[in-house]
């Protein structure tokens, strides 16, 4: 059984006296730094200058400062920027400012696990990942509660470097929701499993086909678009708040019988045994091998499996069905 810890459990005093400074401010720097600026902790910004971000995080009152000067003046670096960027920003200036008794911290064990940033021995090396988007984050820390994380030490020189982990993740409102014990190993295989074969690429491949075998029948590309993707969400919101079970017992029987019926022969064994191809790849290397060549030979697969997704038909349909239904202008 995993370790599930909540405030009462965690010294928060452990940050008492240490600086953190957040690179990075996009949708989860922006959120992690205002939550832990508003449980107390002292935050400064780590930014290219000038930017749009640099005004965005002034204009919401946070200390900002080069990412350098900011890592310089911090205990805790804390790495928010995109997983590709994060390996040069780490080398040309991130590691000039680290040294015995600081703290990098990351959101994700990405370049830790695959070795794309090796951190001196002795530097405490932790992870805390919330699991939410930035902007739910920061909702359910003002609502007064807060959203789970996952936690891990990759380095412990300190020996205390848990403890640093809890007590950032309490600052963060996690511990008001559950904060669980990992390792950078498990959270970045299993994170990346589940956006290529569910969350991800599983579901974007289901609503694809769905779609394109209505219209190979017949079906107008607004019906076939309710059906297969813009119903997903309330499905999904079902299965969110109450499992699997729930979302049965809240749809029609007919419903239910399809789904439970019918489902087994559309995502079957062989979809299963794929999954474990995908897992495989993930735990030896090979997809991580295969992303950092494809962003260092400058993104074309890249970028052109995004510029197919943004003209599928289903995308056309959709915008225009967003609008109709008041999602999109």
């Amino acid at each position: 059984m995993v370790r599930v810890y909540h405030d009462p459990d965690i010294d928060e005093k452990v940050l008492d006296g240490k600086r953190v400074a957040v690179i990075g401010y996009g949708s989860q720097g922006r959120a992690q730094a205002l939550n832990m600026r508003d449980s107390g902790v002292d935050v400064v910004v780590g930014l290219r200058p000038g930017g749009t971000s640099w005004k965005k995080a002034q204009a919401d009152g946070l200390k900002v400062m080069t990412v350098i000067e900011a890592a310089k003046a911090a205990d805790i670096v804390l790495m928010l920027i995109p997983d590709m960027a994060q390996p040069v920003v780490y080398k040309e200036e991130i590691a000039i400012a680290l040294g015995r008794g600081k703290t990098l911290q990351f959101a994700h064990g990405f370049n830790i696990h695959f070795g794309q940033i090796k951190p001196p021995e002795d530097v405490d090396v932790i992870m805390v990942a919330p699991k939410s988007p930035g902007p739910e984050m920061r909702r359910q820390y003002e609502a007064g509660f807060g959203v789970p994380s996952l936690v891990a030490a990759h380095q412990n020189p300190s020996r205390r470097a848990m403890k640093t982990a809890l007590a950032v993740a309490k600052a963060l409102g996690s511990g008001r929701a559950g904060v669980i014990e990992t390792t950078f190993k498990d959270e970045t295989e299993s994170d990346l499993f589940g956006e290529q074969a569910v969350l991800c690429g599983g579901v974007d491949q289901l609503i694809r086909r769905g779609f394109r075998v209505l219209i190979e029948n017949g079906y107008a590309p607004e019906l076939a678009y309710f059906e297969v993707l813009n119903e997903l969400k309330l499905i999904v919101d079902l299965i969110y708040k109450s499992g699997l079970s729930g979302m049965y017992h809240a749809v029609s029987d007919t419903a239910k019988f399809g789904g439970m019926a019918v489902g087994p022969l559309i995502v079957d064994d062989h979809v299963e045994e794929n999954m474990r191809k995908a897992l495989k790849n993930v735990q030896n290397g090979k997809f991580a091998k295969q992303w950092i060549a494809e962003y260092a030979s400058g993104s074309k697969e890249f970028n052109r499996l995004m510029a197919d997704c943004d003209n599928l038909e289903i995308e056309k349909v959709g915008r225009e069905v967003r609008r109709m239904s008041g999602l999109e202008k």
